[in-house]
């Protein structure tokens, strides 16, 4: 199995547990062990799956010269993350605050700071682009220059255009036009997910798309079988948060496609990954290795 490229976002993710949504007016509140802060965003949630599953990437990504920035390149030690290709070149690390309740509905704002004004090298992407099969491109801005070369190099390219509602979108086209493994969420489409699937067959011709459905599971299309069809959500343990559920669902399966080529076994797999990762409270928390998920596949598809 060869290398994966990952170039995306890395962002310091504050988590804050709230009793419901809207919420109302405290001058002081007490949430005891119901804030957390963990280094987190796309990128580096991918980045952290795909080790635990047990891959070999290279991690492209910008932060700052703060002390947050510093407290992402110790973390990308702890976790075993290679941080080679992860540059300081803005001032300030992009943060994010997440408010979520026990029903699992979130509110995530992100302060991206300067990074989407920022380019990243291009000599290190071609670098490190070399020894990869499969070039993960999160739909940050410095991703973008990278679809086309990767194409060029015929990279297979996976990406993730998250809770969008456009098909035309300005700042998505570029992502889903180049893209072979396409990601997306249900929760702004503006029609029905299938009929959705077929208009993006229409438009940009993409090989494999998956709809997140959040709760009702995932819709999976394979353009070479003519294939569409949803794959049930499972449940493996309670639900703590499911920020970070999507990015679990895309790494799983961009690991096991990158390794076996069967989407449909991805996809189950993928299932069962997102599921037992919202059993804990942060986004780049609460993956399972491939041994341990492959078991836990075997217990739910006997």
């Amino acid at each position: 199995m060869k290398n994966i490229l990952v170039s995306g976002l890395i962002n310091i993710e504050s988590t804050l547990k709230i009793d419901s949504f809207p919420v109302p007016y405290f001058p002081v509140r007490y949430p005891f062990f119901g804030i957390n802060s963990t280094v987190s965003g796309v990128g580096y949630n991918v980045a952290k799956a795909l080790t635990v599953l047990g891959d070999t990437i290279n991690f492209l990504s910008i932060t700052g010269k703060d002390l947050a920035g510093h407290m992402v390149k110790e973390t990308l030690g702890i976790d075993n993350i290679p941080g080679d290709y992860v540059i300081q070149s803005i001032d300030n690390t992009a943060q994010s605050i997440i408010l979520f309740d026990r029903d699992g509905k979130r509110q995530i704002n992100v302060d991206l700071k300067n990074i989407q004004e920022k380019a990243y090298p291009e000599e290190l992407f071609l670098e490190s682009v070399k020894e990869c099969s499969l070039s993960v491109l999160c739909n940050i801005n410095f991703s973008r220059p990278f679809l086309k070369k990767a194409k060029e190099m015929n990279k297979l390219i996976a990406t993730d255009v998250h809770a969008i509602s456009n098909i035309y979108d300005d700042y998505n086209k570029d992502f889903m036009k180049y893209a072979d493994i396409l990601f997306m969420s249900n929760e702004s489409l503006p029609c029905d997910p299938v009929e959705w699937i077929k208009d993006l067959l229409n438009i940009y011709g993409t090989e494999i798309i998956v709809v997140g459905l959040g709760r009702e599971g995932a819709l999976l299309s394979v353009k070479r079988d003519n294939f569409i069809e949803k794959i049930p959500a499972v449940y493996t343990r309670d639900v703590v948060n499911t920020i970070g559920a999507g990015d679990a669902l895309f790494s799983s399966f961009v690991h096991f496609y990158n390794k076996t080529g069967n989407p449909c076994e991805a996809m189950k797999k993928a299932v069962v990954f997102a599921s037992y990762k919202i059993g804990c409270h942060g986004a780049a928390d609460g993956f399972l290795d491939e041994k341990s998920l492959n078991e836990l596949c075997s217990e739910i598809y006997k």
